[in-house]
């Protein structure tokens, strides 16, 4: 077992991880019922209470040419939520808010800023949706969110982002639809779709900075777009992380 800190991993024990450490620890995020995460199992992860996302790898059970799931499972990332309550005051954000593209390396806290931000807004008066795809961002369980979105937040969640972002722009009327990790054509889409009817965005992406962001097709034809009027780029340099807020149109 290792933990991964500010960029270095560490091992925790000496000890190999074994079959029954494996099971016992998707027995307790699954509440031994391992059924009612099928649907994110498909995806090689599941989330547990408190938007913790557990990654998964072993043999996957394939219909069709589709994965329906994993059996044997070998090993386990556990990807450790957190919250930060007034994060996003250290970023200048633009009044009144247009569309944001927050980027970064993994692991640079997109997600973090992302949800305050979110929460932010919304406390101010603004009517936002999100599309929790993954259960990370609000960490919905129950009915009910385990992080704080803000009082004014409406959330679909466990549905892929370019179906969730159609159905908040036709049914709540948002003034900023938000969603993390913009990872397909079909997210481009629907986010055009959204800019067209003049709801603005909040996503963020997998960049190092705007010459990377460029350099990536799916994420340069966005920005021909001019969709983002702004991007936040996050860095990290000795475990402190740096937010640089640029307009770009």
């Amino acid at each position: 077992m290792t933990v991964l800190v500010s960029g270095k991993e560490i091992e925790v024990n000496s000890e190999p991880i074994r079959r029954e450490h494996i099971d016992s620890l998707l027995d307790i995020a699954t509440r031994v019922s391992v059924h009612t995460v099928r649907d994110s199992l498909k995806n090689g992860y599941i989330t547990a209470k408190g938007g913790y996302r557990i990654g998964i790898c072993g043999t996957a059970i394939l219909k069709n040419g589709e994965v329906e799931g994993f059996r044997e499972i070998t090993s386990v990332s556990v990807r450790i939520a957190r919250e930060i309550i007034g994060l996003a005051d250290r970023v200048s954000l633009p009044v009144p808010f247009t569309s944001t593209l927050i980027i970064s390396p993994p692991g640079c806290g997109k997600t973090t800023l992302l949800r305050d931000i979110v929460r932010k807004l919304s406390d101010s008066g603004v009517r936002v949706s999100l599309a929790d795809e993954r259960s990370e961002i609000a960490a919905v369980w129950q009915g009910e969110t385990q992080m704080d979105v803000g009082k004014s937040t409406d959330v679909i969640d466990g549905c892929p982002k370019s179906q969730a972002i159609i159905m908040l722009l036709r049914a709540m009327t948002p003034q900023v639809i938000a969603l993390d990790e913009i990872t397909h054509p079909d997210d481009i889409s629907a986010i055009r779709e959204a800019a067209n009817c003049g709801v603005e965005l909040l996503a963020s992406a997998h960049a190092w900075d705007e010459n990377d962001l460029a350099i990536r097709p799916m994420y340069s034809e966005l920005m021909k777009q001019r969709i983002f009027k702004n991007l936040i780029i996050i860095s990290k340099k000795d475990g402190i992380r740096n937010y640089e807020v640029k307009k770009l149109c």
